[in-house]
Parts: structure tokens; sequence; C-alpha cells
């Protein structure tokens, strides 16, 4: 079984495979073949979106109970049976002969997503690394930011060459024989042991937490937040579209949005050698909320366009990071996979709900003006939030580490 720094390292590298693959498999998947999808099933897109987003609620609703077994077991043998679900589901989806079948199929899919997205693999690389966490979860993040890059043009050919059906069924293979078998091997190290007085899943403990003012602040900060950036963001098209940017442009800017994330995931460590925890994450949530503002203010050029959407995106991007950090820089790793999944939660079912939310609030407001400005405020909000995050005193000292360092985690790799 391999230890120390070699045995880590193949862990981060593992879970970058798997988290590539499973980002692009389990999520990019259907908007990417959205257009296919409507052509071959004649089903509206209404309908697939309905099912695809009740996946992503299903994923949002058991990222806790996840989060509990990981604590208690670590994360090896929960994230290979989420491959195993993963690609049961996909084979189920591919027999879906109508669009309840499909929701359901994408149900189960979301039990998958909560085994293997973000959190499972931030609670791993949080417990395994410590104080040193924010050099590999940058790594982490930044391989798995490319999965639309890698996956939505691959998951379209092969739905053009071998239609949608076949497509996904390669797709379940993919999650079979690929990322189920690297859990297995490179997810094999020791889970770090618990003291006495720090056992996971500590009932007490968590509920000393979450019950504190600083927790229910950040949690709600995450939800508006996420509901907010990602309504302006994944409705960035249609806005563009109708300040008379042409579509195939418009979805060039969203691709370059998608590329600006990577841009905000690269500047995280250097905020957090420089910073108090809750001074950078109101900064981070400030300047989101300012590009959604410029974003509804924008008269539709297409520089001043592409700008902010790469900003927005580097916003998102950071975003991100916050979400895999804000709890360990406050609260520590003690319990860190239960109080994580309990204050993203919220934050996950309301990016779940963000793509239809900000087409909705566009049409109640008659136009993006308006909707945006509202997202920006509410985006603001969460900055507002996030003030009074800060912490009485310095995190407790960590398993297998010294206690964070004021400005964050240190890199101790």
């Amino acid at each position: 079984m391999p230890r120390g720094p070699e045995g880590r390292g193949r862990a981060v590298g593992g879970l970058c495979i798997t988290e590539l693959v499973s980002w692009g498999v389990l999520y990019y998947t259907v908007p990417a073949t959205l257009p296919s999808l409507v052509e071959q099933t004649g089903w509206s897109a209404t309908q697939i979106m309905t099912g695809f987003t009740a996946g992503l609620l299903v994923n949002a609703a058991a990222t806790v109970p996840v989060g509990r077994l990981i604590d208690r077991h670590g994360p090896r043998w929960v994230m290979t049976a989420g491959s195993v679900l993963g690609a049961v589901a996909l084979v189920a989806v591919a027999a879906s002969t109508e669009p309840r079948w499909f929701a359901a199929a994408w149900m189960l899919a979301g039990l998958a997503q909560a085994c293997l997205l973000y959190p499972p693999a931030f609670t791993a690389l949080t417990r395994w690394y410590g104080p040193g966490r924010v050099r590999p979860l940058t790594i982490l993040v930044l391989t798995a930011g490319l999965a639309s890059t890698v996956f939505a043009p691959i998951t379209a050919e092969l739905t053009t060459e071998l239609g949608w059906r076949d497509a996904y069924l390669v797709l379940a293979a993919l999650m079979l024989f690929v990322t189920a078998p690297i859990h297995v091997v490179t997810l094999n190290l020791p889970w770090p042991a618990a003291r006495v007085t720090d056992r996971p899943g500590d009932a007490g403990h968590i509920r000393q937490v979450t019950s504190t003012r600083g927790f229910r602040l950040l949690a709600l900060a995450f939800a508006v937040t996420g509901l907010g950036l990602y309504a302006a963001t994944t409705n960035l098209v249609p806005l563009l579209v109708d300040r008379g940017i042409d579509p195939t442009t418009a979805a060039t800017v969203l691709g370059l949005c998608g590329a600006g994330q990577l841009l905000g995931r690269v500047g995280f460590p250097a905020l957090t050698r420089r910073t108090q925890p809750h001074v950078r994450d109101v900064a981070i949530l400030t300047a989101a909320s300012v590009s959604v503002v410029v974003l509804a203010l924008s008269p539709g050029a297409l520089l001043p366009a592409i700008a902010t959407a790469v900003f927005a995106g580097a916003a998102r991007g950071a975003f991100t990071l916050i979400q895999a950090s804000a709890v360990a820089d406050r609260w520590g790793t003690r319990d860190f996979g239960t109080i994580n999944a309990l204050a993203t939660t919220p934050a996950a079912i309301a990016i779940a709900l963000a793509p239809a939310t900000g087409a909705a609030l566009a049409e109640w407001a008659g136009g993006y003006t308006l909707a945006w400005l509202l997202l920006g405020g509410l985006v603001a909000i969460g900055a507002l939030l996030v003030t009074g995050t800060a912490p009485p005193g310095p995190p407790a000292p960590e398993p297998g580490g010294t206690p964070s360092e004021p400005g964050g985690a240190t890199d101790s790799t």
C-alpha cells in the first residue's frame, strides 16, 4: 500500500483522470448531445433537460450521506461503487424509451454523481494533505475544468457516428473500465487515523460547527452565489444573441467563459498565501457580482463581451475552490466530508436550478438587463454574507499537520 508523497501523488493523478472523465460523461453529455437527442428521440428539449435536472437534484440530496460514508471509510470503495453505478445508469439512459424513463435513469446517475464529482475528491485530498491541500486541489480542478473541452466534441462525434444510444453505451464502458479500476488502484492510501477526541462522524462536533452563525452564513452565501453566478453564465448565449451577436460567436464566447475558469483556479493559490480566508472569499464574490452587472449593462460589442465573459469565468473557477477550501480554512479538517457536504448541498441545489431560473427571470423581467442586474445583486448578497463567516480564532490543529496559516492552507508538497 503506497504511503507518503509518492502514494499521495498517485492519488492526485488518479483523481485528475477520474474527475475529468466523470464530469465529461456524467455532466456534460446531455448539454453536448441535446440537439441530437431532440432530433433522434422526438422529445422536447424541455423534457430532456428536466430529466437531467432531476439527476442533479438527486446528486445534491445524496451529497451529505456520501460525505458521511467517506468520513468513516475513505473514498476508495465509495468512488469505485460510484463508477460502477454510473456505468449502470448510462446503460439505463441508453435503454430509455420515453422521457420519464430517461429522467429515472438520470436520477440513478445523480447518485453516481454524488459519489464521483468534486465533493468526494475534495474530501480525499483535504484529509490526505491537511494544511498542504491547496496545491493538489488546484491541480485537480484545473484538470477537471477541461472536461467540457475534451468530452463535448467527443460525445457529439460519437452521437453523430453511432447514434445517441450507442454513444451512451461507449461512455458507460469508459466509466466501468477506466474510472473504476483507477479508483481501486490509486485511492488505496491509509485513511488518516482519527484521534480519540476526533472521531469521524462525531455528531457532537458536527453539530457544534453547523450550529454556528458563521457556518449558516457560509452555506447561504454558497447557495445565493451559486444561483446568481451560474444562472448568469449558463444563459450567456441567449443574452449575447439578444444583444445582436450571432449564435455561433456567442457559443464561442461561452467557451471562453469556460476557459476563464482555469485562470481563476490558477490564481487562487497565490491569493491563499496573501490573504485571510474570509477576505479573499469576499473579494472573489464581489468580483463575480461585478462581472454579472457588467454583462447586464454590456451594449453587445464583441470584445467587451469576451473580456467580461472571461472575467466571469475566472470568478466562477475561483468560486469552485472557495467551496473546496472554505470549511477547512475556518473549522479544520475534522469530519470534513460531512461538514463540507452540509455547507455545499444548498449550493448544489441552487446550481441545479440555475439554468431554468435565469431563463425564467429574463422572461419575467422582460429582458436580460434587469434580470442580470438582479442576479448580480444576488451574488453581491453572497459576498456580504461571507463577511460574517470569519472564525473567532485559528482553526484547530489538523490531523497530519499543523494549524492552517492565517492566509489559508500552506503548501507542504
